[in-house]
């Protein structure tokens, strides 16, 4: 079982007793005599889906939660990303799309009961797993364990986030029935149980000794054994086809009393670069929910399906988008980075639209609990704004001064992402030809040194790309003092296993012929910073070759019929890069590997009646007539 962000949570807690609550007992406690829950003292299981607030836009949150309550649903599950919120030490942004109290109103507003997930660290296919990357500033730090060093940061964090989340506790008044301590812990491999008593003391000293707290994991025994502790309930996960029977088995091992729970119930799976569109089937996600809503358990829908050979991910009931550079990996004998899409096949779409799953979960739920009174809001509208011309407008070696203001760190040998203390995006590495090489000589890295993909240019000319677990080596010629620059892309830390120390940049020196090039000029280059204040629109023409081969930057504008609608834009010819709209990073498209072949633009996004301003970095070659084409669908392989 692999758990990452988007997934449909459904708790169901076996053992129903039908008692009447206390009117002024306001509590939600766990009842091991009769094996379920208890919600102001009266039996209780909820049917929950997963909801990512950082993958969706803040004036969509509406929308999708009012079609998660509509489907039959009680509860949304939320995970709360450390590194959305601290993205460096000490410095928290909690305003506009970060803003997860307003998130949690938004909720209550709604009648939805919330199980909050805040980590420190949560999977979900997101960047490294929502822990920093700043930790790994301190190369020797060892994530996810008692080392002081990560304590001191996790404390620090909780210290700012606990006490925010405290007044939407249940018994405070608020809407959060249980909170998650880590997340999938068994399958991680330092099995540390001094870090989760030092988490469980935080927890409650933070929150109080009212609140469930709780833990989940695979149904495999190791796991269960290292994810578990004594005062923290434990929850299992698993998916659509396991013998759901033999599955609260395994939670009964650790947990002989109290409600059957599963977590994270996958009802769709990820997309990886390069692999085939996911998908499940509505009736075997439907199938498996009755089976678990007849022995009374309490579910979390999330989208994954369920595949054995897959680690714990977690997956939603809307799964929503990677944008910027969020997205994050996976590590399964070579490195798989997730899509910019983070659909995942869920009930309802990356773009919110209810699907047929959708409709097949809401006529089990109401098998089992009346459906709320009214109709399904329907899909979002979307537009196709047809096509849009682009120009280039540079190079990027020709605009270094922009996107690297403060000018160039000299270094010996290469420097790491972290190093430099660059969290997300690129760094370009610069050096000379230190001999004449009239004859082609092989241009190299040690093995496991690219991280993720470089981009190789001699001369300003580009010659090819270096991929991590892919190619290492291009052959070159050229003469004493020729520039040689090369572009380093992080693709997304992993998030899962015991990877999550994941260095970006070239974290070993290049070579040429075998023998190590030095003397290197680095561009820790802050793109969105420029992209964001207005460039390049706002500056004045480059003059830059007309080649369409290599890292450049490209732009244009449109405008709208009077209505800023949701979108898809494909890149028809285009191979790799990174799309702005009016400043707002949409993340990466990939279209020459796939399977995603468009990127979801929200509607919030886009001006309407007054042009909005499009910004491509394409990483390896445009189409000799640049053109973007917005559809009102997606496109998720190249054979669709």
């Amino acid at each position: 079982a692999r758990m990452g962000l988007p997934a449909l949570a459904l708790l169901l807690a076996a053992g129903l007793l039908h008692t009447q609550a206390s009117p002024l007992a306001r509590s939600f406690q766990l009842d091991y005599e009769h094996n379920c829950f208890r919600k102001d003292g009266a039996p209780f299981r909820y049917i929950s889906g997963s909801i990512h607030y950082a993958r969706v836009p803040r004036p969509a949150w509406r929308d999708r939660l009012l079609k998660m309550y509509m489907s039959g649903l009680s509860t949304v599950q939320v995970y709360v990303p450390w590194n959305y919120h601290e993205t460096l030490p000490g410095v928290y942004d909690f305003t506009g799309n970060r803003d997860v109290e307003a998130f949690l109103d938004l909720t209550a507003e709604l009648g939805l009961l919330v199980i909050l997930r805040p980590g420190p660290y949560i999977c979900a296919e997101w960047e490294m797993g929502g822990l920093p990357a700043w930790l790994l500033w301190k190369p020797d730090i060892i994530l996810r364990t008692s080392d002081p060093a990560y304590l001191a940061a996790v404390d620090s964090w909780l210290h700012v986030l606990l006490p925010k989340i405290k007044p939407h506790l249940y018994h405070q008044g608020g809407n959060i029935i249980s909170v998650q301590v880590e997340n999938e812990y068994g399958s991680y491999y330092a099995c540390d149980s001094g870090y989760l008593r030092h988490l469980l003391g935080s927890f409650r000293a933070l929150l109080g000794s009212e609140v469930l707290l709780f833990t989940t994991d695979s149904t495999r025994a190791e796991e269960l054994r290292c994810g578990t502790l004594q005062g923290l309930y434990a929850t299992i996960d698993f998916g659509p086809g396991s013998n759901v029977t033999e599955a609260f088995g395994a939670q009964r091992r650790v947990e002989p009393k109290g409600p059957l729970v599963n977590s994270e119930y996958y009802t769709g799976w990820l997309d990886y670069w390069g692999e085939a569109h996911a998908s499940t089937s509505a009736a075997w996600v439907a199938r498996g929910l009755e089976d678990m809503l007849q022995l009374g358990a309490s579910i979390n829908m999330q989208v994954v399906s369920w595949q054995r050979a897959q680690p714990p991910g977690e997956y939603m009931f809307h799964g929503g988008t990677n944008f910027a550079y969020w997205s994050g990996a996976d590590y399964k004998g070579q490195y798989k980075p997730v899509t910019t899409s983070y659909d995942y096949d869920a009930p309802l779409s990356e773009a919110g639209d209810p699907t047929e799953k959708l409709l097949a979960i809401r006529t089990v739920i109401s098998k089992f609990q009346p459906l709320p009174v009214g109709p399904m809001p329907p899909a979002t509208p979307k537009y196709a704004y047809g096509w849009v011309a682009l120009r280039k407008y540079a190079d990027l070696l020709d605009v270094l001064d922009v996107l690297c203001p403060s000018g160039p760190i000299q270094s010996q040998f290469p420097l790491t992402f972290e190093a430099l203390k660059q969290v997300h995006g690129f760094v370009l590495y610069h050096t000379q030809l230190p001999w004449d090489v009239p004859d082609p000589a092989m241009l190299g890295a040690p093995p496991h040194s690219i991280c993720d993909r470089g981009y190789v240019m001699l001369q300003k000319e580009y010659q090819g790309t270096l991929e991590r677990d892919g190619q290492t080596t291009l052959h070159v010629t050229g003469r004493a003092g020729d520039t040689l620059d090369i572009l380093m892309e992080n693709m997304g830390r992993i998030s899962f296993g015991a990877n999550t120390s994941d260095f970006k940049g070239l974290l070993g020196n290049l070579s040429l012929n075998s023998r190590p090039l030095s003397n290197w000029l680095i561009y820790p280059l802050a793109i969105d910073t420029a992209v964001q204040q207005g460039w390049p629109h706002a500056a004045l023409p480059k003059s830059s070759s007309e080649g369409q081969v290599g890292p450049a930057f490209y732009t244009g504008t449109f405008e709208t019929p009077g209505i800023a609608w949701d979108t898809f834009v494909k890149f028809p010819g285009w191979s790799k890069g990174l799309l702005w709209i009016n400043g707002f990073n949409l993340g990466r498209y990939w279209t020459c590997r796939g399977p995603q072949q468009t990127l979801f633009v929200p509607g919030s996004v886009l001006h309407a009646g007054r042009p909005n301003n499009i910004t491509v970095l394409e990483l390896e070659g445009a189409p000799p007539t640049p053109l973007l084409l917005f559809l009102d669908r997606p496109l998720y392989n190249r054979t669709l």
